[in-house]
């Protein structure tokens, strides 16, 4: 035996010895050795680079459009700056051509020899996309068109570019503007001054003409981007199915194979392949934890293995010349194994010789079972069959054995008991019917059809006797044909069932009570839900309308503020005659009043402004530290011109010097909004005060008048935007109703607050508290 364990260098003698290695062989290996770390450096990185692809052409996808976007409104400001040169250089020729024309131009026929010598004048192309061109006179008329336009002959050219618009007053320094921006007939226009009897030149160029090609061109590139992402995207969604197309193979891989560790682990079984030809033997993981062994990846040698079989059991070394030497194929052996611990365990083998199609080289592959408790199994039966009857007897139930004939095997003595069996009848082959046709408990009632002499019951029923006892009786075939019986009272059970037959009806009238009860608490709570979400729905309606207010009013209010600037500015201008007398004393008096109403009207939008400001948290305050005396003093300097002309006496008294952290701009418009209120709803000849006060840290300012006063039943509401007293029908004063409601909001931004108190024909009182220090700048929060 001693040459089986030499590495089996003898058996190589008895079989075919393995090919010579060849040289593109050795290269092969040693080309998977440098190449291995690098292809597990790559799985490693595999799932990284999955993800980065994908998110490479996304940013490819972006960058391609910023860029052609970036181009886009690149090529959209180069038009719009051409066709503004193209318009001031057609504008600008044309005033030199018809100031050259204008001394030449008879008075009969006028108009006519006007319109010839504006086309003689035309430069190239002057009207083509869209141009309009337009001479008038010295009033503004317009006179000659180019392409001849009938309708618009005679019509003032302010009609036409808006009576706001400067370039009819700068002329060539207004440049060129665009009218009716933002709308779907926004135009290019430019107007030069002419000289003699012609008045102006117009040149007007709708933008949709201007920009007619680079719509064009952004439909291209817009199609070519869709088409071209489309296709990444295609792209990028194959990838993505593809590799987790490969990740499923892989994970379908990997848990296969732990199914199969799993189930040879736990069927005590292993797989093994001992090459012949080499003495070589690989293991499965389950195989070395049967054996107690650490598991581990590399091949095991002939020795090795044999030092753990008994050798009483089986010989490797015999076992593998026989096998070669008479060509037998399978193998189905039992044999004693060690285990880690000392112990011997059982195995039973099992495999068959295989031939490697490329080497020719024979391998025994197969499974060894664990067969350790079986053999335990098999000495325990022996001593099994002796404890079974004893158990038989000792069991409470009855117990009957009948052979495939229906004869009698076995039976206890309950059995016996059960059906009062004569001594005699209860013998090993006593025949079925006999066996019945002497019981004296019969069977009265079941729950099964009568049987018949041929048994063919494997079933459970239940059986009422003739004293009224009821059994369980359970049936079952036997492998070899017979069936066993065993029958266990079960009488009180049955009386206990009657009860709980008798519970259950009235758990059931019980339970029907509360599913109805149920099914009303489940109609309210869902219709409290409906209510719930109604609620929130309407919520969420009533601050997204409130939030759209606030912005338009900002949004509008702007909009409005440039033509009131102009309105104001123009009017003060003519009101001043900077360019000469207007030749009637009413003019100068219409132009006041434009310019006063329209500083009123922006008065008004500038505090629908700054209401606007607050309640779309976009009102920011500039903290610095100011003397509230001397904002005091400023305000009451200012509104004292506007209580002149009513008489009133505007005084302040017992201001402390003492400085405040607070935007100094808030504050004063504060003081100038409660003192403005306070002269408005004063009569003439009355009074208004100004007093203050520091109580702990805040500064306390106190205006009073001796006014008309207000209603408690107005004072809550009075503080609110756009509130007044007053309505549209019965009002008596200007205003937009917006002077306490941004008082209010400037002093809650600066920490502190506002106190109303009022009695009809008494005046009114207003108190605001500042707060001398703040922690930091306090922004207004959206409504």
């Amino acid at each position: 035996m001693a040459r089986a364990f030499s590495q089996g260098a003898t058996a190589r003698r008895f079989m075919r010895l393995p090919k010579r290695i060849s040289g593109a062989e050795a290269l092969t290996g040693h080309i998977k050795l440098l190449a291995q770390p690098a292809y597990h450096r790559l799985i490693t990185t595999e799932p990284f680079l999955r993800k980065l692809i994908p998110a490479l052409c996304i940013v490819f996808i972006v960058c391609m459009a910023t860029f052609r976007g970036l181009e886009l409104t690149y090529d959209y400001d180069q038009i719009a700056q051409k066709a503004e040169d193209d318009l001031t250089l057609i504008a600008t020729a044309l005033t030199v051509q018809m100031d050259s024309y204008e001394g030449t131009l008879p008075e009969v026929g006028y108009h006519t020899a006007l319109q010839n010598a504006l086309a003689e004048s035309l430069p190239p192309r002057a009207t083509s996309q869209g141009r309009q061109i337009m001479l008038t006179d010295q009033s503004g008329k317009i006179v000659a068109t180019a392409p001849i336009r009938p309708e618009v002959e005679g019509l003032n050219l302010t009609s036409l570019l808006g009576a706001s618009q400067p370039m009819t007053f700068f002329g060539k320094r207004a440049g060129v503007l665009t009218l009716h921006e933002g709308q779907d007939d926004a135009a290019l226009a430019t107007v030069h001054h002419l000289k003699g009897r012609l008045g102006m030149v117009a040149v007007v160029q709708p933008e949709h003409a201007v920009f007619a090609g680079w719509r064009a061109e952004v439909s291209a590139n817009v199609t070519i981007f869709v088409g071209t992402a489309s296709v990444l995207l295609v792209l990028i969604y194959a990838f993505f199915a593809q590799a987790t197309r490969a990740q499923q193979a892989d994970a379908i891989y990997a848990a296969t194979r732990a199914r199969i560790d799993t189930a040879l682990t736990r069927g005590r079984c292993g797989l093994f392949d001992w090459d012949l030809s080499r003495g070589r033997i690989f293991w499965s993981a389950s195989l070395y934890e049967m054996l107690g062994l650490e598991p581990r990846n590399d091949i095991m040698g002939f020795a090795d293995i044999t030092k753990l079989t008994h050798p009483d059991d089986i010989d490797l070394y015999q076992l593998a010349l026989d096998l070669m030497e008479t060509g037998e194929s399978t193998v189905d052996q039992q044999f004693r194994m060690r285990h880690a611990d000392g112990s011997w365990i059982w195995l039973r083998a099992r495999a068959e010789v295989q031939i490697d199609e490329g080497t020719s080289e024979p391998h025994l592959i197969g499974i060894c079972i664990d067969v350790t408790e079986q053999k335990e199994l098999a000495e325990q039966s022996r001593t099994a069959d002796l404890r079974l009857r004893d158990a038989i007897e000792t069991i409470s139930e009855a117990f009957v054995l009948w052979d495939t004939e229906n004869r009698l095997v076995m039976c206890n003595s309950n059995y016996r008991a059960l059906h009062n069996l004569p001594d005699h009848v209860a013998q090993s082959g006593t025949p079925y019917a006999t066996v019945m046709a002497a019981a004296r408990q019969r069977i009265v009632q079941t729950s099964e059809p009568t049987q018949s002499d041929e048994i063919e019951l494997a079933d459970t029923y239940e059986a009422e006797l003739e004293d009224g006892r009821w059994l369980q009786v359970s049936e079952r075939r036997t492998k070899d044909g017979g069936f066993v019986s065993v029958g266990t009272d079960i009488t009180p059970l049955k009386r206990h069932e009657e009860q709980l037959l008798n519970s259950e009806r009235q758990l059931m009238a019980t339970v029907a009570d509360l599913r109805q009860s149920r099914q009303k608490l489940e109609t309210q709570a869902q219709q409290l839900v409906e209510l719930a979400e109604k609620y929130a729905e309407e919520k969420t309606r009533a601050e997204d309308a409130n939030q759209a207010k606030s912005e338009f009013l900002a949004n509008i209010s702007h909009e409005l503020r440039t033509p009131l600037n102009a309105i104001i500015g123009f009017s003060e201008i003519m009101t001043q005659q900077m360019f000469g007398t207007l030749g009637s004393d009413k003019y100068e008096e219409y132009c006041k009043d434009i310019h006063s109403s329209g500083t009123y009207l922006l008065n008004v939008i500038n505090d629908i402004l700054d209401m606007s400001k607050i309640e779309a948290g976009r009102l920011e305050l500039a903290v610095e530290n100011v003397q509230i005396d001397h904002l005091v003093e400023e305000a009451t300097r200012i509104i004292s011109a506007t209580a002149a002309e009513k008489s009133i006496t505007v005084s302040s008294e017992n201001v402390p010097a003492i400085g405040i952290d607070a935007d100094r701009r808030a504050v004063k418009q504060i003081l100038l909004n409660l003192l403005a209120n306070a002269v408005k709803f004063t009569p003439d000849n009355g009074q208004v005060w100004v007093t203050g006060e520091q109580v702990k840290d805040s500064a306390v300012l106190k205006i009073k008048d001796n006014g008309i006063g207000i209603s408690k039943k107005d004072i809550d509401r009075l503080a609110k935007p756009f509130v007044q007293v007053e309505n549209q029908f019965t009002k008596t004063h200007k205003g937009s109703g917006l002077g306490l409601a941004i008082a209010r909001s400037l002093c809650e931004l600066h920490g502190g607050k506002m106190e109303l108190k009022s009695e009809v024909g008494e005046g009114t009182e207003v108190t605001i508290y500042l707060p001398i220090k703040t922690a930091t700048p306090k922004r207004a929060e959206a409504a």
